[in-house]
């Protein structure tokens, strides 16, 4: 139903200058639709609270609710053309007085778990890349015509913006770390199956999502749709994008005020958590390649340049005891021989059980030029044994073959009893060399391959070709 109103807003962006690419494509209509969600929500609030004889103190105030400039209406009902702002007006109200009329509700909020912190962070992070009032004016009364109001409605919503972010990971340069393929990501969740009452974290945001269409399952109580709403999944994310994409997917999945933090997880020392500061499941694909500073690195007992080995360390100590993971990183983690990675294994293996690797093939993620794996542990024992299973889809994957959750199924029937076969294997704790710990994945089912012959071999091989293709040209030369 609202595929041709994304359509049209795509045309729209084509032809503004402020927007160069899929990243700016998504964080624009991104505050857009956020602000149409507020008007919905406050709707809606309004009009219950007129059914239960209550008063309703609006989120936004006067001449700044999307009824006031974005969409005006007539004393009929009808679209105010007189009264909308367009061109150069609509321009400068954006930029001067809407966002930071937004942005101060960060100061003036009770917290950061309500919605008007998150109207704040938003506003304070962005900034309107619009450089014509006549195309913004365009895709405001496209965006008007959108609704939240339904659960069939919000979920079309997703399912557009969703494919918005695909292809923003698919565009290549850093859009790849926004976009963790979907069928990996259901697949690391039935194997780690959260739980109502437990409490889900991504320090990078993600998966949440996921997870929340995970655990939202038909018959739920009303207490536990409002745990599921409030106390069950946390976020922190540094990067400004990232972070409005994961409030914004949130709330289209209807999560009214989603528990995430516009933070860097690094700069948290990781030796001052306390309990209340642990959760149940940890679900991630924190950045890898990156650098962190030297004064972040000494927030962790293994100092390392590798971000994503400080986001390994920061997940393990985020897990209660008898706590769950699934985190993706880079399959050089598993071999890599310097001191840091070496340390990091030892922890992993010794404070945890890391019952499962899962090998991803090349192209898995799209953009990205690294192999990776999923690790998957539980914290508080040390870990015995490890199943490994190399995914093996029986194609090349890329933009027009992209995983699915097809190709992941056998993994997930396989992993709940660990079973063995021609992609899978066990390795024993015990069996690891206990100077490197090196876990890398080599299959024993695959076929051997015969030995490479010596230089002296080939040399000799050849010659005797030589010789024998001079014998055929003399024979040949005879005849004629």
């Amino acid at each position: 139903m609202y595929e041709n109103a994304f359509n049209s807003i795509e045309r729209e962006l084509r032809n503004e200058a402020g927007i160069a690419n899929e990243l700016d494509y998504v964080e624009q209509i991104s505050w857009v639709l956020f602000l149409k969600y507020l008007h919905d929500l406050e709707t809606e609030r309004r009009d219950r609270a007129e059914l239960n004889g209550e008063r309703y103190e609006a989120l936004i105030g006067p001449d700044f609710g999307w009824a006031d400039w974005a969409a005006p209406r007539t004393a009929e009902g009808g679209f105010d053309h007189n009264e909308a702002l367009v061109g150069d007006d609509l321009i400068d109200f954006v930029d001067r007085d809407l966002f930071p009329y937004l942005g101060g509700f960060r100061q003036s909020a009770a917290g950061p778990r309500t919605i008007e912190y998150k109207i704040g962070e938003i506003f304070t992070e962005l900034r309107n890349k619009f450089r014509s009032g006549y195309i913004l004016r365009d895709v405001l009364e496209i965006v008007d015509g959108l609704s939240f109001n339904t659960q069939d409605q919000r979920h079309e919503l997703s399912e557009l913006y969703e494919s918005r972010i695909r292809r923003m990971g698919n565009a290549g340069r850093n859009g790849g770390e926004y976009y963790t393929p979907r069928p990996l990501i259901r697949a690391m969740i039935r194997v780690i199956d959260p739980k109502i009452g437990e409490t889900v974290y991504d320090g990078a945001v993600g998966f949440l999502c996921e997870a929340w269409e995970h655990m939202r399952r038909p018959g739920l109580s009303a207490s536990q749709l409002e745990m599921l709403q409030n106390e069950t999944f946390f976020g922190q994310e540094k990067k400004s994008l990232a972070y409005i994409i994961g409030i914004m997917n949130m709330v289209l999945h209807g999560i009214e005020a989603p528990n995430i933090v516009h933070t860097n997880s690094l700069n948290e020392n990781v030796m001052d958590f306390q309990e209340r500061d642990r959760h149940d499941i940890v679900l991630a694909n924190p950045p890898f390649g990156g650098g962190e500073r030297r004064e972040v690195q000494h927030n962790f007992p293994i100092r390392s340049g590798e971000t994503a080995y400080l986001f390994l360390q920061h997940f393990i100590r985020k897990l209660r005891a008898g706590g769950r993971a699934a985190v993706v990183i880079k399959n050089t983690f598993l071999s890599n021989p310097d001191s840091a990675a070496v340390s990091l294994r030892r922890e992993l293996l010794e404070s945890c059980t890391l019952h499962t690797i899962l090998d991803c093939p090349q192209g898995t993620f799209q953009g990205a030029g690294v192999k990776t794996v999923v690790l998957f542990f539980k914290k508080g024992a040390p870990t015995r044994d490890i199943w490994v299973y190399q995914l093996d889809p029986g194609r090349s994957l890329g933009k027009t073959s992209p995983l699915n959750d097809g190709d992941l199924a056998e993994f997930v029937d396989l992993q709940e009893t660990f079973a063995e076969g021609p992609q899978s294997w066990r390795v024993a704790r015990a069996d690891l060399d206990p100077d490197t710990l090196d876990l890398s994945v080599r299959n024993p089912n695959a076929p051997k391959e015969a030995p490479l012959r010596s230089p002296e071999e080939i040399i000799a091989d050849m010659l005797a070709r030589d010789a024998e293709t001079a014998k055929i040209l003399e024979n040949i030369r005879g005849m004629l």
